[in-house]
């Protein structure tokens, strides 16, 4: 099962273009939803559903919606309350027979004049997952890195075929992906998995 808000969700995120790099023996649920924090994902129920789908991992990736400025109802802090939010989902995600993931946001792409990515606070709330991962003894994958790195190498010109199209397009989207960004961020995804979790690359196509 995934976990997460619009950057893992169906139509706007990597989700279901992971779910295609794994073996057709594997059932993935994308339970990724768009807006939701790792305060609201709980207290909307979204989590229970999670839980009593039994799975046998649990990818989970929150952040964007954390962030100051988000309102009451999603907002954490990166050093208090979203640590304590994504321990708890470690810790019920094991006590339900599951394996717990823990992915770091995707990068949003915000270029400065360098061409490079744009540090932003999602940077807080990825070190937050980081330090969670290494006390909980739980698997980590970086996307926020690797996406960073991704980005970085590719620049900005380049980095425009991940936006997905927008209404107006004077106001492009820098936060999801269009089909092609989801799946380049998918394979980051999997290579993470390939180099930290290698009993859950066994899932994945050769």
């Amino acid at each position: 099962v995934l976990v997460g808000d619009s950057t893992v969700a169906s139509q706007s995120g990597w989700g279901d273009a992971f779910a295609k790099l794994l073996t057709p023996s594997v059932e993935c649920q994308n339970m990724g939803r768009g807006g939701r924090s790792s305060k609201s994902y709980r207290a909307e129920g979204h989590w229970k559903h999670v839980l009593a789908a039994k799975a046998t991992w649990v990818l989970i990736q929150f952040g964007h919606n954390d962030q100051p400025g988000k309102g009451p109802e999603r907002e954490t802090d990166a050093k208090t309350t979203f640590r304590e939010n994504l321990a708890r989902y470690v810790s019920e995600a094991r006590t339900a027979g599951a394996k717990p993931v823990l992915v770091t946001s995707l990068t949003r792409r915000t270029f400065n004049e360098q061409g490079k990515i744009q540090p932003d606070l999602l940077a807080d709330y990825a070190e937050a997952t980081r330090a969670v991962a290494a006390e909980q003894r739980v698997p980590l994958l970086d996307l926020n890195a690797r996406s960073i790195e991704q980005m970085n190498q590719l620049g900005p010109e380049a980095a425009k075929a991940f936006d997905p199209k927008t209404k107006d397009p004077t106001k492009p989207d820098k936060t999801h992906l269009s089909a092609k960004g989801a799946e380049e961020t998918a394979k980051l995804v999997a290579n993470e998995i390939r180099k930290q979790v290698p009993e859950l690359a066994k899932l994945l196509k050769p």
